[in-house]
């Protein structure tokens, strides 16, 4: 980690496209402006971590709010197939007629 001390109006330069620049200085923190161009996401990492967060929560869906979405749009739960119980066996039809 690059460690630099900044005075405000005074920038530091990430490669050709990313300026970033010390705008105020206060006892409870700093205040940054950082100028790239729109290609590259510039985010606040408590924010990235908290979406995570909630997407991890909302992806562990429980069975009975499943069911209760379904009831609620008359939805029927579905059947399962042979594959699915595990019978691990294709169903073949025979061919009709005689015919192969």
């Amino acid at each position: 980690m690059l460690v630099l001390t900044r005075k405000v109006g005074e920038q530091i330069l990430i490669g050709d496209e990313i300026t970033v620049t010390v705008l105020d200085v206060r006892k409870d923190g700093i205040k940054i402006g950082i100028d790239a161009p729109r290609h590259i996401r510039v985010q606040r990492q408590e924010i990235v971590l908290a979406v995570a967060d909630e997407n991890l929560e909302s992806a562990k869906s429980s069975s009975s709010a499943e069911a209760a979405l379904k009831s609620l749009f008359g939805i029927a739960p579905a059947e399962k197939s042979q594959t699915e119980s595990g019978s691990g066996e294709d169903e073949v039809n025979p061919p009709e007629n005689g015919a192969e």
